[in-house]
């Protein structure tokens, strides 16, 4: 599986946006999907589920830090089935994210903070070039609040940019497998 980074999809409910926003990154891969099986719930199950471990260790160090400063944390750990049971509705919360928005395509996830906000966009759209692949991006956008935002940031952001990759390749692989039974 390529993951690629690519430019906010025009499609997305974001990209109206996108100008008011201090940080964005996108990053796209394709999933076959012959018998057009995969749905937006099926993508953000499998992006949502618990990572590798090296993830889960950073995160819970995260949390750890952060809960000093007063800034969020999830109040429970995110597991394989306890996202099944979720409809992903707005307003919804899924370990450290609320749902914000929702298309038959599109998740809107994230979070405001006293330091920053943040917003992610799943987004499932079919190839422009093969109607047996889909296309999966994973947009985030970034506003802060003050100083301290950017100061939270800085050392967040490369991390940031592997755990997104890195989430895409599994949830990818995950869609392809499923999509196959």
């Amino acid at each position: 599986m390529e993951i690629a980074k690519t430019k906010i999809p025009e499609s997305s409910l974001l990209y109206p946006d996108r100008n008011h926003y201090h940080y964005i990154d996108s990053y796209e891969g394709a999933v076959k999907d012959k018998n057009n099986m995969i749905g937006i719930d099926d993508v953000a199950k499998a992006f949502l589920k618990p990572g590798p471990k090296w993830v889960d260790t950073l995160f819970t160090f995260r949390n750890k830090i952060v809960s000093l400063f007063g800034l969020k944390t999830p109040n429970e750990r995110m597991d394989a089935k306890r996202l099944d049971s979720f409809k992903f509705e707005p307003g919804e919360r899924v370990g450290l994210f609320k749902i914000f928005s929702r298309t038959t395509n599109e998740l809107i996830l994230g979070e405001d903070d006293n330091h920053l906000n943040f917003r992610v966009s799943l987004l499932l759209e079919e190839s422009k070039n093969n109607t047996s692949t889909k296309i999966v991006t994973v947009t985030t956008l970034v506003i802060y609040n003050n100083w301290f935002g950017r100061l939270y940031f800085f050392p967040v952001k490369p991390f940031h940019k592997l755990i997104v990759q890195s989430g895409l390749k599994i949830s990818l692989q995950e869609l392809e497998i499923n999509a196959q039974k």
